[in-house]
């Protein structure tokens, strides 16, 4: 709920604007004092949290200058939220807006040893800081603790300029940094993180954040991306997280070369929220030892899925996903999504679990019919790291809407990772020509058994293709040569 939705519930005598004018009067007074006071607090506190997000292509980033100006923030509105406060505790939102002229100085080092001072100008903040009182108590000031966060961030601006130099002139340099910021600030405060700030001693673990579930996430594929390059083609990976913490967040492997990559990985995040998170997705230009160059980016938010069900979701790519910086065409990618909270999982199928889409000629070998280990069976068994089987239909001659009705089986090792391909190609008498093709996981089979749809051919300029799929899940033994 936002301060707009709170105001809307509570009549206006609950935040009067004296209320309003009166915080803001004083906070002009104390600033000055906060300014000196806070400036090397905020140093100590905040570079250990830039560390936590800094970019692989610095070497370090910490504060040479930190002051906050002489600009004091604005309160622009108050409320008491209704419905946070039925369990123990009272909930307050502040809404702030920030035009501050702080002088921030970073001093970045770059992997190979170059060291730049770079300062953050211009800048503009407005959102809504949540603060909570609970427990309530019945001793002096009748709350056990504060939790704080930043509900929303309505607006962040800044600029970033080399000391006696134009930043532009390092390539990658500058989204690097801002990056960093943003998700800095994303992660660290930004509701559901909170801090907790004990008032009375008692223990308040029940207040810290905690994990609900897991989203599993297949990165399939993408098409049409943006060329970075000016010679050959961009050679994309994908950067994925919830929260952009380091350990926490995904990297996909790197394919050289290509603006359609087809990644077909597999990865899992928690989820400490599903009301408000979301799923970020990165593509790069991977530049080697230079800076990765961005293509561009997308968003899921996780209240858009239904738990337990698999969302297949095509995201468009931006440049940035809060200003919108152009409308250049970035491309799209290719996602499979499925949130699971926690304690539900046996309730519904999951065909991210590498035991569910197992076949049962899989099962056996993983297991043994006899209880044995997978090891115990026929070397013949062995998996082969690289299944590629290919079919072909007839050719229907002279036709634009060609009917096959043929039928083909397909053996499936590994039914998290093995992938349909279909292409549909024009037969001449001297060769033939790609006319398109469609690329599919095998998630939507296995989750529904059997189904018929129609598929556009990427890579055409029109046209569709028809098919019917069956999952069968059983015994089917063939040799490993």
């Amino acid at each position: 709920m936002t301060v707009e939705d709170s105001r809307k519930l509570l009549p206006p005598k609950f935040y009067p604007t004296w209320v309003l004018n009166w915080l803001n009067l004083h906070l002009d007074k104390v600033w000055p004092y906060v300014n000196e006071a806070s400036s090397e607090l905020i140093r100590s506190s905040v570079e250990p949290i830039l560390e936590q997000y800094r970019p692989a292509v610095l070497s370090s980033l910490k504060f040479s200058k930190l002051t906050l100006g002489t600009v004091a923030p604005q309160f622009t509105g108050v409320s008491i939220v209704e419905g946070e406060n039925e369990n123990g505790g009272v909930t307050m939102e502040l809404e702030m807006q920030w035009d501050g002229n702080p002088n921030i100085v970073l001093d970045i080092k770059t992997r190979v040893g170059v060291g730049l001072p770079i300062q953050v100008k211009n800048i503009g903040f407005t959102g809504v800081f949540r603060l909570i009182f609970k427990p309530l108590v019945d001793e002096f000031p009748s709350f056990g603790a504060v939790s704080f966060s930043l509900r929303e961030k309505k607006k962040l601006d800044f600029t970033l300029k080399i000391v006696g130099g134009d930043i532009s002139s390092i390539p990658g340099i500058s989204d690097a940094i801002e990056e960093t910021i943003r998700d800095a600030i994303e992660d660290s405060i930004t509701w559901p993180v909170r801090k907790v700030i004990p008032i009375i001693p008692g223990d308040y673990s029940d207040l810290e954040l905690k994990p609900v579930g897991t989203l599993e996430v297949k990165l399939v594929q993408a098409k049409e991306l943006l060329n970075k390059d000016l010679i050959g083609k961009s050679d994309p990976f994908a950067v994925l997280f919830v929260r952009p913490l380091q350990a926490r967040t995904k990297t996909s492997k790197t394919m050289n070369n290509q603006l359609n990559p087809v990644w077909n990985e597999h990865f899992e995040f928690i989820i400490e929220d599903a009301s408000t998170q979301h799923l970020t997705v990165r593509v790069f230009d991977d530049e080697g030892i230079q800076a990765s160059e961005l293509i561009g980016c997308a968003q899921v938010p996780l209240k858009d899925l239904e738990p337990g069900k698999v969302k297949d979701v095509w995201l468009k790519l931006v440049k940035d996903l809060e200003i919108q910086r152009d409308n250049k065409y970035r491309g799209q990618v290719h996602l499979e999504l499925l949130y699971c909270p926690f304690g539900v999982e046996s309730s519904f199928k999951n065909p991210f679990d590498p035991g569910y889409s197992l076949t049962i000629f899989e099962k056996t070998l993983k297991s043994g019919a006899d209880g044995t280990e997978a090891g115990d069976i026929a070397t013949s068994s062995t998996r082969r790291k690289s299944n590629v089987i290919v079919r072909g239909t007839r050719v229907v001659n002279e036709s634009l809407n060609p009917v096959w009705n043929q039928t083909f089986d397909f053996v499936v090792e590994d039914g998290l990772h093995d992938m349909l391909v279909l292409e549909v190609w024009d037969h001449d008498t001297f060769g033939k020509d790609k006319i398109g093709r469609v690329i599919m996981t095998l998630t939507r089979v296995i989750l529904e058994g059997e189904f018929q749809d129609t598929f556009p051919l990427d890579g055409a300029k029109s046209g569709n293709i028809t098919l019917h799929l069956k999952w069968s899940a059983q015994p089917k033994l063939r040799d490993s040569s």
